[in-house]
């Protein structure tokens, strides 16, 4: 039958057939998930998002219906009108939540063909993910990746729902603003009504947000689109979305207090899960020194340890050489760890040299309570009893070492000891969930290029009260009210107390190298809305992808954002970037450079 025939209204959904709605007339619809002949009587299984129904077409009570049973491919659109039956008690489906019932049709109408679709609907996600992006449309029906979908729509709407009944206001920012320095590159976008001029696409609402604190809104949220021109992993995409939250008249614990809030709300609504009230926190300082990060994988230990102190009781000059010229050694535990083989710690020199360090070394304490490393000449043995004592080792444990100035050594020890963390297979499966609030982050940092001051986060940040008189004396002692929420080791959100006097702020513009001519020429509008008055104000943004991600339990936030880019930026499916023709380029008065 052709699918312009009229047909009723659909009365529900595949997967909401229960056994107390036998008897019933109805009309469903969606795509045939796969087509069965057994002996004359055709079954179906229609599938559309909420999951698949069994169809039923007898040629000896509905020929009309057979007949466009017979045509039906995987992947075409049907409509099936009948009455729904229970099952036979041999053929119950227990694995589907509709396999009691089945639908008996005596009217089934074609409403789209389709071609043989590139890969089956049911295939496994050990795709060429490549193959995936291309024929995204396809991936998305697959159950796994709609369930996806549905639980980022549950997170995205508790979010609104629990900001909303706690007097937040939901404020849309403009898309096309002008450039700003936020830590990424720009997007730009060129202007037809002004030639040589261009918009940029925001990194964030930063500043809208900061401006509407001074326009009096007092409570603002956004599901903010952010989009930043740069190098991509399986965490960052060139756009992505954060939940966006700015708050007048508060300070760092009163912020606090309202994202953990809503975080526990998401996982309760999401997740069904309770996390603890309140979270732990870590200042910056200790995470860097407990687990060489500043977002820590907490639901292991393999927590880094100063032993300083004591190799410099040792022989071994690398150890002694680098803590004559000021470095330090740190060491980590690695419990049960003398099972790893010989390739593994073999293979320890040259991971390191990857990871950005000069190096690891290895003392084994073998399970029956004997030494083995290739540098046991250099450690007499009261040296290894007292490692063993201030590192908490038991027989079959490993310690890994690394040397070099605190400044190096503490982000690669913490990037070797999630190296080792997965040679032992480190946190393994587990539902357990850590929740983290890093705070007191250091406000400027040396610039690698320049050797200069530049704002860690960014410049709009308040310094703790403690170091506004003395900010410009040693601006690497700053420490800001800063805070990133971190789970399971992932950065999901960060923010900050803003600054909200102007003259604070023309302070660390200053010390960041930004003249009061750029200041005007980039903030002029924030800074214009401060000299008029401004609350104290902050807030955070959350990364939806990524807690999205975490929810749903995969490592790429690809799995969770409907149509992706690549690792290259690129959208398989559409087959963007792509060129424009000379046309659009002369209406925009640019000219691509060779």
């Amino acid at each position: 039958m052709s699918g312009q025939a009229e047909l009723p209204r659909r009365s529900r959904c595949c997967g909401d057939f229960r056994t107390e709605h036998v008897g019933q007339e109805c009309c469903v619809m969606g795509w045939v998930h796969s087509y069965r002949d057994h002996g004359g009587v055709i079954f179906i299984d229609l599938r559309d998002r909420s999951g698949l129904v069994q169809i039923v077409a007898d040629p000896s009570t509905s020929p009309g219906a057979h007949a466009a049973a017979e045509r039906v491919r995987s992947e075409w659109v049907v409509a099936a009108v009948g009455r729904v039956r229970p099952r036979s008690a041999e053929s119950i489906n227990p694995k589907l939540a509709t396999g009691e019932v089945e639908i008996i049709t005596d009217r089934i109408v074609i409403l789209t063909e389709a071609e043989t679709p590139p890969f089956p609907v049911d295939a496994a996600e050990e795709m060429d993910e490549s193959l995936r992006l291309k024929w995204r449309f396809i991936d998305l029906r697959r159950p796994q990746m709609l369930d996806r979908l549905r639980r980022r729509h549950e997170v995205v709407l508790s979010a609104r729902n629990y900001l909303s009944e706690r007097g937040f206001w939901e404020i849309e920012t403009p898309l096309l603003i002008n450039s700003s320095p936020e830590g990424a590159r720009d997007f730009l976008v060129p202007s037809r009504m002004n030639p040589g001029h261009f918009y940029a696409l925001p990194q964030s609402p930063q500043l809208m947000k900061q401006t509407l604190m001074a326009s009096g809104v007092d409570r603002y949220f956004q599901m903010a689109r952010c989009l930043r021109d740069e190098d991509l992993r399986a965490d960052r995409q060139p756009e992505h979305t954060q939940i966006d939250i700015e708050m007048s008249f508060v300070d760092e614990e009163q912020v606090l207090e309202t994202v953990e809030g809503l975080v526990r709300h998401i996982y309760r609504v999401a997740k069904g899960v309770d996390l603890p009230d309140p979270f732990p926190r870590m200042t910056y300082a200790e995470a860097m020194l407990r687990y060489g990060s500043d977002k820590p994988e907490l639901r292991f230990g393999l927590e880094i340890i100063d032993v300083s102190p004591v190799v410099a009781k040792s022989e071994f000059r690398v150890f002694t050489e680098t803590l004559a010229n000021g470095g330090q050694v740190r060491g980590i535990n690695v419990k049960a760890g003398a099972c790893l083989s010989r390739s593994q710690l073999d293979n320890l020199q040259p991971t390191a040299r990857e990871l950005g360090g000069k190096g690891a070394a290895y003392i084994i304490y073998e399970p029956d309570g004997t030494w083995r490393s290739p540098l046991l000449k250099y450690f007499p043995e009261d040296v290894l009893e007292e490692l063993r004592s201030l590192l908490g080792g038991e027989p079959g444990d490993l310690f890994v070492f690394g040397a070099d100035e605190p400044e190096a050594l503490a982000p690669f020890m913490g990037r070797l000891r999630l190296h080792l963390a997965g040679l032992v297979g480190l946190p393994g499966e587990t539902d357990d969930i850590r929740p983290l609030w890093v705070t007191d982050f250091p406000v400027f940092e040396r610039d690698s290029e320049t050797g200069g001051w530049q704002a860690m986060h960014h410049p709009f940040t308040m310094p703790k009260r403690e170091f506004l008189d003395t900010m410009e004396e040693n601006p690497g002692a700053v420490i800001g009210q800063l805070y990133d929420l971190v789970i399971n080791g992932a950065e999901l959100g960060s923010g900050s107390i803003r600054i909200h006097d102007p003259s604070i702020q023309q302070r660390v513009f200053r010390i960041v190298g930004i003249s009061e001519e750029e200041a005007e020429r980039k903030f002029s509008y924030l800074l214009r809305a401060f000299r008029y008055g401004a609350p104290p104000h902050g807030g955070i943004a959350l990364g939806i992808d990524r807690l999205v991600s975490q929810i749903v339990g995969v490592k790429s936030i690809r799995e969770v954002i409907a149509f992706p880019k690549t690792a290259t930026g690129a959208d398989l499916m559409m087959g963007a970037p792509g060129p424009v023709d000379d046309a659009q380029l002369r209406e925009l008065h640019i000219r691509p450079v060779e």
